[in-house]
């Protein structure tokens, strides 16, 4: 039986959902390696951000953070250096071993959706452009 929600928790329930479902998608085809893929995904696409701040967008504590890049760190996925303006900030770029896994994981995951959908693309940019602003 359905409960019925206001039209807020209507869109609350939608994108739980969507994260749900997105995660096991991804989670499938990152092999069960879905944090480590997400972490260097970030990485990538903010290379100026600082630890702090690509901790703050992926909702980690900052414990289980520092974990997992020391072993990305370990696998040779990524380097930390100190901040060139910052001195005090920790700044993670991926290696080429780890923007060839990444590489891997996004080219399989575009394999899996490999039919063009532009309402389906433009439904996703809205979304992720509207939920850049929240975090």
């Amino acid at each position: 039986m359905q409960v019925n929600y206001n039209e807020n928790m209507k869109n609350v329930d939608k994108l739980l959902e969507l994260e749900a479902l997105t995660e096991n998608l991804t989670k499938h085809l990152a092999k069960n390696n879905l944090l480590k893929i997400k972490v260097l995904y970030f990485i990538s696409q903010y290379e100026n951000l600082s630890v702090s701040m690509i901790i703050d967008k992926l909702g980690l504590k900052k414990s289980n953070f520092a974990l997992m890049t020391k072993d990305l760190e370990n696998e040779g996925l990524v380097v930390s250096r100190q901040g060139e303006i910052d001195k005090r900030c920790r700044m993670l770029y991926l290696t080429e071993k780890g923007k060839a896994v990444l590489a891997e994981f996004l080219s399989s995951l575009d394999s899996y959706f490999n039919e063009k959908n532009s309402e389906v693309e433009y439904a996703i940019d809205v979304l992720s452009t509207y939920l850049n602003k929240k975090i």
